[in-house]
């Protein structure tokens, strides 16, 4: 995905968090509009690598995260790549927590399998969310800043660029990690 693809911009997105973080609520019902349809394509984009069947609807998906973002009433939002990255950190958690509770109802039935992309550590094949999940986890333990550019990259779709500005980066230190992250996971995930 190209940076420029990675809607909304401007500064207007940014003001309004900036103004909502301050506690102007008439900020965050401006906010909304704005961000609603890229919270809905982010879960759009990584629901289409659900199997077939998946239960939780995108909307699901969005208005949770959307109820999560809005219950964070000590985060200072500095900029919109950093919401979309917090975003996307929600949208894994729903998304895991739910596999988990669907493997589990299943008692031990076969683990709910995400394909995994271009922007994903591997292209051979599926991958369980939950393992995928669990070597996050793992790799987070070793290198924080690899893991949460995993997970800007594959659950939100970010580009190097906008993972760089939601980290605090520079695109090719957003770059380098991607390239380190991906290989550890092949490793890991038993792609190699």
């Amino acid at each position: 995905m190209d940076d420029s693809e990675f809607a909304p911009t401007g500064d207007s997105v940014t003001e309004l968090l900036r103004a909502w973080s301050t506690g102007d609520s008439a900020a965050s019902d401006k906010l909304i509009p704005l961000v609603y349809g890229e919270l809905h394509r982010q879960a759009q984009r990584y629901l289409r690598r659900e199997v077939e069947g998946h239960t939780l609807q995108t909307t699901a998906l969005v208005h949770e995260a959307y109820l999560r973002l809005v219950d964070q009433r000590t985060t200072r939002w500095e900029s919109r790549a950093q919401f979309f990255g917090i975003a996307a950190r929600l949208m894994r958690r729903i998304l895991v927590d739910h596999a988990r509770k669907h493997n589990a109802a299943k008692r031990g039935g076969s683990a709910i399998q995400v394909p995994l992309d271009e922007r994903a550590p591997a292209q051979e094949s599926d991958v369980d969310l939950v393992a995928l999940d669990d070597a996050l986890v793992r790799l987070a333990l070793m290198d924080e800043r690899q893991a949460r550019v995993v997970e800007l990259r594959y659950f939100t779709g970010l580009g190097i660029n906008e993972t760089a500005e939601a980290l605090g980066i520079s695109a090719a230190t957003a770059k380098r990690d991607w390239v380190i992250a991906r290989n550890w996971l092949k490793v890991e995930l038993g792609g190699a």
